[in-house]
């Protein structure tokens, strides 16, 4: 059995169990497991430490079973590059939109100073910066964002509020 601070973690930010399970994503029974100092999936892990903010190995005072404590151990590790992983298909995805725009802009701008055409095709600029990226967005969340969580479970989206 591993001796658990999950229960004192979760007091300290004020939280009864059912909070901790729902920002975690998880059940209130696997909280109770492991402040019971039960194992649990390491998926399920790093969800409670993810959602108390601390590293996975913070959550145990001891860890009585060996290789427990060398899956916690190796758990960070997995996590980052899941993390790294899937950061670099977004980023990816966002510099495939900007490239499509920066052709969309400089197209328009060659198409408008051309002549022949009416000022209405400069509205091409907006709307492919504006619209493209509400749908981009809204891609992202509704069909990447499931498949990626699929694929690496012990990441989360990031999102550049910039871009």
């Amino acid at each position: 059995m591993n001796e658990s601070r999950i229960a004192e973690l979760r007091r300290t930010k004020g939280w009864t169990q059912e909070r901790l399970a729902k920002e975690s994503g998880i059940t209130v029974r696997t909280i109770q497991r492991l402040e019971a100092g039960n194992d649990a999936s390491l998926e399920s892990i790093s969800l409670v430490a993810r959602a108390l903010d601390v590293q996975v190995g913070e959550l145990f005072q001891s860890v009585q079973t060996p290789n427990f404590s060398q899956a916690v151990e190796g758990l960070e590790s997995r996590t980052r590059i899941e993390q790294e992983r899937r950061d670099s298909i977004t980023q990816g995805i966002m510099m495939i939109f900007r490239g499509v725009g920066l052709l969309v802009t400089f197209g328009t701008v060659i198409l408008g100073t051309a002549g022949g055409v009416g000022w209405y095709v400069w509205l091409i600029i907006p709307i492919y910066w504006g619209a493209g990226k509400v749908l981009l967005d809204a891609l992202m969340r509704l069909s990447l964002d499931p498949k990626l969580d699929a694929k690496y479970p012990l990441s989360v989206p990031s999102r550049d509020e910039d871009s």
